[in-house]
């Protein structure tokens, strides 16, 4: 019945929905994998943990949870049916929400800690001890499971009528109003702070321009504030329209649940970020020969 309803009311049938949401998925199985594989190799030369590479390291983490639960979407999408039980579709499910707010937590630190390093004039931002990024860490990791675990399996999912061979279906969920609350304060955070993260990360770059020299991409300076704006665009195409499509969802969640699970597929193309940061850096040489040729 309900997929009769979906097909009824959505410009996009359920076995194109599902092809699309298989490549995507499939997409971030593979290219997050490698991304994390390369930035291990590039980050285990460090000698000291900086702020941003203690970020890095638990964003590497998180993404590499959320992909042991990818290929489960991948098998369900294909087959068109759930066959692992109830209880683990809920953490499955819970999972890439989960995946979303804890990487875009350590997004917002190295950004902020790149801020901060930028108008002090550091380079990074440094622990005073070596221990003292492994206990932030194990306490960050250990407050996650004390505030997320409990509510993912007394919660997520409670009201939502389970089928046996379905998952994913907890539209069911937006009915509570406590829960509706509890999103539109998300978005609400979400978009304001990536509105300002842009705007601090606009005026350093306009700031760097005008102080450098040309070739501009032979500089140090402008590749760092790069590699920033490439971590703002990660959030503003991966994650900033799954919170703006959200607010219309909440509004017609009986309508189409496809919509939302394409859109909030999007945001696992996330874990993509350590391939994109990776290439970028093996081709960095060849850009900064070609600007001093060119004189860009």
């Amino acid at each position: 019945m309900e997929e009769k309803l979906n097909q009824a009311t959505c410009i996009i049938q359920g076995n194109t929905a599902n092809n699309l949401l298989i490549t995507v998925y499939f997409i971030t199985c593979i290219g997050g994998t490698t991304g994390i594989a390369l930035m291990i190799f590039l980050i285990s030369g460090a000698n000291r943990l900086s702020v941003t590479t203690t970020s890095v390291i638990n964003l590497l983490v998180a993404h590499g949870i959320f992909i042991l639960s990818v290929p489960f979407r991948i098998v369900y999408y294909f087959h068109n049916k759930w066959t692992y039980g109830p209880i683990f579709c809920k953490v499955v499910s819970a999972m890439i929400h989960i995946h979303i707010y804890i990487s875009f937590i350590f997004y917002v630190i190295m950004l902020t800690m790149r801020y901060v390093a930028f108008f002090k004039q550091k380079d990074s931002i440094s622990f005073y001890r070596t221990f003292h990024p492994i206990l932030i860490s194990i306490v960050v990791w250990f407050l996650i499971c004390v505030i997320f675990l409990p509510l993912v399996f007394t919660q997520y999912g409670s009201n939502a009528n389970f089928n046996q061979t379905e998952c994913f279906h907890f539209q069911t969920e937006l009915q509570n109003s406590a829960v509706k609350i509890m999103n539109y304060i998300l978005i609400t955070g979400v978009i304001l702070v990536v509105c300002l993260l842009l705007a601090v990360q606009i005026f350093i770059i306009v700031k760097v321009l005008k102080n450098l020299q040309r070739p501009v991409l032979a500089h140090q300076e402008i590749w760092v504030q790069l590699k920033s704006l490439c971590f703002i665009l990660v959030i503003l195409i991966c994650y900033l329209p799954f919170h703006i499509f959200r607010i219309y969802y909440m509004q017609h969640a009986k309508e189409c649940y496809y919509y939302n699970e394409i859109v909030l597929s999007i945001t696992a193309l996330s874990c993509l970020d350590f391939l994109l940061f990776a290439v970028t850096r093996f081709y960095k040489k060849r850009i900064c020969c070609f600007a001093f040729l060119t004189g860009i």
